[in-house]
């Protein structure tokens, strides 16, 4: 953890320095609304043009997310620089035509981590982007009692 007092408590990021981490990450968790209750579902994407497409299987995530306001939240953090950031773009999701195109740029660098057909492309046009950066806090300031799993790894 850093104890470094150049690095702020909490930054909001300029909406360029949440697409760069955007553009470095591939893995975020996607946020819908089905029937009466929130779901989120972790999902690799893409940067394309200032949107993000992913692409998955007929199913829930599908049928909850196409044509309706979704939010995607992806996070880093650098362990030994004891500074972590967490990006949220919230927006419509669109269908993708699958063209020769497509399949050739942006489908070509989506690895969807489960197997199974991942036949559909969806884009998030970004209404939203908000971002910050923040200082990882040690353990011993969260200001509640450690369970047994974090005192043996900080002993």
């Amino acid at each position: 953890m850093t104890t470094d007092a150049s690095i702020p408590e909490t930054a909001v990021l300029p909406t360029e320095e949440c697409w760069r981490l955007l553009r470095g990450d591939s893995v975020g968790r996607l946020a819908v609304w089905v029937n009466d209750h929130p779901e989120i579902f972790p999902i690799n994407y893409k940067v394309d043009h200032e949107s993000l497409v992913f692409r998955t299987g007929a199913g829930t995530k599908l049928a909850s997310a196409l044509g309706k306001l979704v939010a995607l939240e992806a996070d880093g953090a650098d362990t030994d620089g004891g500074v972590a950031w967490s990006v949220v773009v919230k927006g419509p999701a669109t269908a993708l035509t699958r063209t020769p195109e497509l399949l050739g740029s942006v489908g070509q660098l989506l690895f969807p981590w489960e197997t199974g057909p991942k036949d559909h492309f969806l884009r998030i046009v970004p209404e939203s982007v908000s971002g910050r950066r923040f200082k990882i806090a040690a353990p011993l300031t969260w200001g509640g009692p450690l369970d047994e799993a974090t005192r043996a790894g900080l002993e």
